[in-house]
This record gives structure tokens, C-alpha cells and sequence, in this order.
């Protein structure tokens, strides 16, 4: 028996990276789907009689500090992270890949200004402004959401902007060009196949720090109050208990851990 025969393809190795993180996200997003139908009692629900306990029929995760149900919470909080990640990166991924496509096809008077103001957003570290922001509207989710879409829409504009530029300047762009074809066919045949798979990459990346956002807020104590279900915030409620219960501490961290990691799996599969 060779070696060659003994150890798995290098090569190989990536490509399984993808279906392990598209899994991994399938699973948590199954589980936030289902658990409201699974879950036997409301995320908010307290009971002072089964503080801290474990794993049961009644609560198959346990209950946390105040007597709530681990397995509702948890499903409660992956809603709201990935839910809040998803829109996020719409909000900032459309209109960023327009403005970057309008700025690299028009140049001048319209590319300069954009760029300034993508500079000057650049220019300030992107938790430090979501962090201000929260922190002017405490508790508001429509805030956090707006200023983590402040943030992400840079990445979409200067990534797009400086792929349609080399696209848009290509041999086969201004042959289309010369053709009589309009604006309409060469974003839907030249630009569009190649910025896809970026934008792709850039919006898994995005989803996932949309998500370390979020938590970080809430464990920092301003991002959603209590009692809403959310990750980072159950992190800093539980962080007091960790001696009594370190099972039900774990929970928030595992889950954000497996988010980030099935996303970053996906896209840094896309990147290569």
C-alpha cells in the first residue's frame, strides 16, 4: 500500500470545508426555526422553583439564573442573530454593489465624492461606531441594525468599485460596447459573473461580524436589554453563575463560536 493511499488529498481537503460549514449553518438554523415548536415553555417565562438546573424533559438544555428555559432562549437568540445578520447584509450589500458599480462605470464627479465619504467611514473603526451609536440609543434594535449596515456597506462599495473598474476597462466590455449592447447587458454578462462569487465572500464575512457585533454589544451591556433573548447579553447574565452552572455559560459562547465558524468556513472557501 502506496502512501498516496494512506493519506487523503491535500486538494481534496478545502473543497469539504464548504459542506461542513453549509451543514453546520443548516443545523443552527433548523434549530432557531424549530424551537419555538420544540420549546415547552416562553423564552421570558421565569421559574424561581428551577433556578439554574439541569438538563430534564421540561428544559433539555437547563434552565438559566432566573429559572428560564435554556432551549427556548437559545432558539430566541439565533433568530435574532441570524435574522439581524441577514438584513444587515442586504441593506449594506445592495446599495454598496450599486453605488461601487455607478462609481467605477461613471468615474469623476460621482466616484470622488463616494470615495470620500467611504474614506471618511473607513477612517473610524467599524465596532467603535456601531459601540457609539448603541450607546446614543440604548436598547434600540433598529440602531444596532442601522449602524452594523454603516458599516458593512464600505466593504461592498470599494470591493465592487475596483473589480468593475478592471471589468468595465477589459477588451471583451468595450467590444459589447461597440456592439450597440447597453448598460443593462454588460452588468448582466460581464460584471455580475464576476462580482458574484466576491460579493458571496464578502457577505458571509459580513454576517459573521454582524454577529460578533451584536454580541459584543449585549455583553458589553449596550446593545438589547433584558429580557430579550440574545446571545451576548445571556454571556454577561450567566457570567456570575459560571461556578454553579458552567453548562449553561457555555451554551451562548458554543453558539456564537458555531455561527461564526459555519460562515467563515463558507467564505473562506469562496475566497480561495
Amino acid at each position: 500500500m502506496s502512501l498516496a493511499e494512506i493519506l487523503p488529498a491535500t486538494p481534496d481537503q478545502p473543497r469539504r470545508l464548504p459542506h461542513v460549514g453549509a451543514a453546520l449553518l443548516l443545523l443552527l438554523v433548523l434549530f432557531a426555526v424549530l424551537a419555538p415548536i420544540l420549546a415547552s415553555s416562553d423564552p421570558a417565562r421565569q421559574d424561581y422553583g428551577a433556578i439554574l438546573s439541569g438538563p430534564s424533559q421540561a428544559h433539555p438544555f437547563g434552565t438559566d439564573h432566573l429559572g428560564r428555559d435554556m432551549f427556548a432562549r437559545l432558539g430566541a437568540a439565533l433568530r435574532l442573530s441570524l435574522g439581524l445578520a441577514v438584513l444587515s447584509v442586504l441593506t449594506a450589500g445592495i446599495p454598496g454593489t450599486l453605488l461601487g458599480i455607478l462609481a467605477a462605470w461613471k468615474g469623476g464627479w460621482i466616484d470622488r465624492p463616494l470615495s470620500i465619504v467611504a474614506d471618511v467611514f473607513l477612517s473610524l473603526p467599524g465596532l467603535l461606531l456601531v459601540l457609539l451609536i448603541s450607546a446614543i440609543f440604548p436598547g434600540s434594535f433598529l440602531a444596532i441594525y442601522g449602524a452594523i449596515s454603516l458599516v458593512l456597506w464600505i466593504e461592498y462599495f470599494r470591493i465592487t468599485r475596483a473589480t468593475s473598474r478592471a471589468i468595465l476597462a477589459s477588451p471583451a466590455v468595450e467590444a459589447s460596447r461597440l456592439l450597440g449592447f447597453g448598460p443593462a447587458y454588460i452588468v448582466r454578462h460581464h460584471l455580475w459573473p464576476e462580482l458574484s462569487p466576491v460579493i458571496l465572500t464578502v457577505g458571509a464575512f459580513g454576517a459573521a461580524t454582524a454577529i460578533m457585533a451584536v454580541a459584543a454589544l449585549g455583553f458589553v451591556s449596550v446593545g438589547l436589554r433584558p429580557p430579550t433573548a440574545e446571545l451576548g447579553l445571556m454571556m454577561t447574565e450567566l457570567l456570575p453563575y459560571y461556578a454553579e452552572a458552567p453548562g449553561v455559560l457555555l451554551q451562548p459562547i458554543l453558539a456564537v463560536f458555531l455561527l461564526v465558524l459555519s460562515l467563515n468556513l463558507l467564505a473562506g472557501y469562496r475566497a480561495r
